[in-house]
């Protein structure tokens, strides 16, 4: 049994008393504590003689205390306390954090398997969320030891929260290499380069989290290794080598569908595209990490490379999941058209074929600023189970004459190939600019291609959306019939609409009883769907400053009087004029005289 330096009752600087030994470390142990305060705490106790040199900074201060010091995150253990002791008169530095009432996802695992593609989701996005937050710190830090044991899973609420913990062995981003520090650190999750080279960098933390990644998704380490097998000290020289003769090999996928309930392959694309060996191959960010995992960039099948393979064929593109329609309120109209024009097309082809009817092109959703255009394309891409292709401007930019023209022809091949497909176009008025009020050639070339491309599209299982606020300068022949031919304006959502987003945007959050979502729908005429969501994230910030624990009808009407609707009256009335031009409806004008 682990001898712990301190026993029961002991009272560390006269603030915490033991209460239990919890783990011990080659240089530090943990506590479980009791302040005086009587809070508990989880309590850390470094040898000081026992520490890396690494591990300090300049001043001598412990990095890991330093760090925590200056980090305040919901995804990142909370620091509350550190200080010099002296036991038995050896020197030790101590660092009190906020308690974690749950288990480490190592012992969740071991536990009970996860089953769902959802909570390995939950789980991973709590992560990625704190180490795109240590990524982009003005200095950014990496962690360089995200494992299962590094992470938390807070069980004090009905939704488990994930908590990063143990910075013993990270580092700013600039510091040299030479500070990567392998002794006792667990080379089962490191990236490669960190073993070879001791360089670290976020792509090597990202490569951390596809490690854990793998071990949610199959309950064991890639690669053939062991997980049993944590002899991780850099002494141990066969142990590296075979950690990276092991790389060498293909990485192979157990099967676990009938396991996870709501698998899908295109988690395997993400997995294997964090596990690359080439850095620049991985993910280039959390933030990038965040998006493949919530389906907003689709990730292809990596490319088997050389001294690294991957084993998985090519999988079949990623299709949109999710609520669909149901999350959206109000616009029953254009829901109903779409049902009916589009999603039975592909559904029931028998039934449209007796009416030589197909797949329409495609339409344009314009109206102000705010009021859900994006967000309602993606929830029809789900109501119809198709592929999802979100275009900006800027991803068919070029420096090459013509190389946006063939930016835009490959890009709408590539929907082909991945049929039923919606393409869908943000900001369209930046990519098809009216061509009579443009002096560059490059652009009309561009906006032919466009045309040219949109001919029939709807004929090969494609469905173009287009949306925009400004739809007076798109082209008008992407907006003629057997193109854009349908027009639907998002106007700012209507009574209804806006009390089922109340009740959408406060229903995962602490709220008092007696909160009226008529009343709050009455006070927001004229509020986006933007604005709203806006309304009660200010709520809560609201609730966590003033710690009242529950947003209550008050705190709702407080935020309303002094958050102003983001569109201006003028601006609507603008608006209205714009749609009554594309409907062709013409404004009576006020008779003069008799």
């Amino acid at each position: 049994m682990t001898q712990s330096t301190l026993q029961k009752n002991t009272l560390i600087d006269g603030k915490y008393s033991v209460m239990l030994f919890i783990k011990k470390w080659h240089n530090a142990e943990t506590y479980r504590v009791k302040g005086t305060d009587g809070k508990l705490y989880f309590l850390k106790l470094f040898n000081v003689a026992q520490v890396h040199y690494s591990s300090f900074d300049t001043n001598n201060n412990l990095l890991e205390i330093e760090f925590l010091k200056k980090i305040k995150h919901a995804n990142i253990v909370s620091y509350q306390d550190s200080g010099e002791v002296l036991v038995e008169g050896k020197k030790y530095v101590y660092l009190a954090l906020g308690f974690i009432a749950g288990e480490t996802l190592a012992e969740r695992i071991l536990r009970e398997p996860i089953s769902t593609i959802y909570d390995i989701k939950q789980i991973l996005s709590g992560v990625l969320n704190g180490l795109s937050y240590l990524h982009n710190l003005p200095t950014p830090i990496i962690h360089n030891e995200i494992t299962s044991q590094n992470i938390m899973l807070d069980l004090s609420n009905d939704v488990p929260k994930v908590k990063i913990i143990d910075f013993g062995y990270a580092r700013l981003f600039n510091q040299s290499s030479k500070t990567y520090n392998k002794e006792g650190i667990n080379l089962h999750y490191a990236a490669s380069e960190c073993i070879t080279a001791g360089a670290f960098s976020p792509q090597s933390d990202l490569f951390s989290v596809g490690i854990v990644l793998y071990q949610m998704l199959f309950g064991m380490l890639p690669w053939n290794i062991s997980i049993t097998n944590y002899e991780t000290t850099v002494s141990n020289v066969n142990l590296i080598e075979k950690i990276l003769e092991q790389r060498e090999k293909p990485l192979t996928f157990p099967n676990v569908a009938d396991r996870i309930v709501d698998f899908d392959k295109s988690i395997l694309n993400i997995l294997q595209k964090t596990l690359q060996h080439n850095t620049e191959k991985r993910f280039q960010s959390a933030t990038e990490f965040l998006q493949a995992l919530n389906g907003e960039i689709s990730i292809e099948s990596a490319i088997v490379e050389t001294g690294h393979a991957l084993s998985l064929p090519k999988p079949p593109a990623k299709k949109k999941q999710g609520s669909g329609f149901a999350a959206i309120a109000g616009m029953n109209d254009l829901k109903e058209m779409l049902q009916t024009d589009v999603i039975n097309v592909i559904q029931h082809p028998e039934e449209y074929r007796l009416h030589n009817l197909g797949l329409p092109n495609g339409m344009l959703l314009y109206g102000p600023p705010g009021c859900g255009k994006t967000f309602f394309a993606e929830r029809f891409a789900e109501e119809a189970g198709y592929n999802f292709i979100k275009v900006i401007a800027s991803d068919l930019a070029s420096i090459y004459v013509h190389g946006s023209q063939e930016k835009i022809g490959k890009l709408f091949n590539d929907a082909r190939e991945k049929a039923p497909t919606i393409l869908y176009f943000d900001e369209l008025d930046a990519m098809v600019p009216d061509r009579e009020n443009t002096n560059v050639n490059g652009q009309s070339g561009e906006v032919n291609e466009f045309l040219s491309q949109l001919d029939n599209i709807g004929d090969s299982g494609v469905f173009v959306v287009g949306s925009t606020n400004k739809p007076q300068l798109i082209d008008k022949a992407i907006l003629r019939a057997g193109r854009l031919e349908k027009h639907f304006y998002i106007p700012p959502p209507d009574f209804e609409a806006r009390r089922a987003m109340f009740e959408l945007y406060l229903k995962d959050r602490p709220i008092d009883f007696g909160i009226d979502y008529e009343k709050l729908a009455q006070l927001t005429e004229n509020y986006v769907s933007g604005d709203i969501k806006l309304l009660a994230d200010e709520a809560s910030r609201k609730v966590i400053r003033e710690k009242t624990k529950r947003i209550s009808m008050a705190t709702l009407e407080f935020i309303i009087v002094n958050q102003k609707p983001t569109i201006s009256l003028d601006i609507l009335k603008r608006f209205q004029q714009i749609k009554n031009e594309m409907e062709g409806i013409k404004e009576e004008r006020k008779r003069i005289g008799f």
